[in-house]
């Protein structure tokens, strides 16, 4: 399933999700193994956990969540970050709101090398710090509506589900994930979202506390502080596979 907007509007102009949005796109653009360069460029911005470990490269547990492996990789870490990084953009402010990106970026690589039983398998993508936001955007936000592109064998259709159910159910399947890959080989880094989004909710419960704790979410009913998007109907209708 892939969530495709939320009824959550911003109150501001997240400038610091659109930035970060933008340093991705680029940074892949740069990044594109066209030439020597380009390929150089890549390998020498990823995290490699055994570097790390010895103290070198570490510049790599920043640059590697901007890299991404492919245009699938960087259009789904966007699209995540777009539904989700604007609310929490409005709950921190825009410096807060990078730190903690940034924080979550940083606690998902920790979680990974931590977990990674190959070390010199090198980790890029953003997905680790947006996991964090994730995690934020589920604590201050469980009840916020969120529409989901739901396919099933022959099915496709949009849904509208509880952030808590769409998010709690992502961060169920990375856990399992993780355990199910372990000692496979490369592939996705599991524990990375997981960190992240452990991370996030973490760093969002001073902000939580801050607003009232329990007594925000019965304010607000656990839905946005604000009156939520509303939208058409969705003309998708279900679709069959041949």
């Amino acid at each position: 399933m892939f969530p495709i907007r939320d009824h959550n509007p911003s109150q501001s102009r997240p400038v610091v999700t659109i930035a970060l949005i933008l340093a991705n796109v680029a940074i892949f653009l740069l990044t594109l193994p066209l030439d020597e360069a380009g390929a150089r460029l890549w390998t020498e911005l990823a995290l490699y956990p055994a570097a790390v470990a010895q103290g070198e490269l570490l510049w790599g547990l920043l640059t590697h969540m901007f890299l991404h492996a492919g245009l699938l990789h960087l259009a789904g870490n966007m699209l995540f970050l777009w539904i989700f990084g604007d609310n929490l953009e409005d709950q921190f402010g825009r410096l807060g709101f990078l730190l903690f990106y940034l924080a979550c970026g940083l606690a998902a690589a920790a979680a990974q090398i931590a977990a990674e039983s190959d070390p010199g398998v090198p980790m890029v993508g953003a997905s680790g710090a947006i996991a964090g936001v994730m995690g934020g955007y589920l604590l201050l936000f469980p009840r916020a509506r969120v529409d989901v592109l739901v396919i099933v064998v022959v099915l496709v259709r949009v849904v509208t589900l509880p952030a808590w159910l769409m998010l709690g159910v992502w961060f169920v399947l990375q856990l399992a994930s993780g355990y199910a890959m372990a000692g496979v080989g490369p592939g996705v880094a599991y524990w990375a979202h997981a960190g992240g989004f452990a991370a996030g909710v973490a760093l969002t419960l001073a902000r939580f506390l801050w607003l009232g704790g329990p007594g925000y979410w019965r304010r607000t009913h656990g839905q946005p502080p604000h009156p939520p998007s509303q939208f058409a109907p969705s003309r998708i209708p279900p679709v069959r596979r041949p």
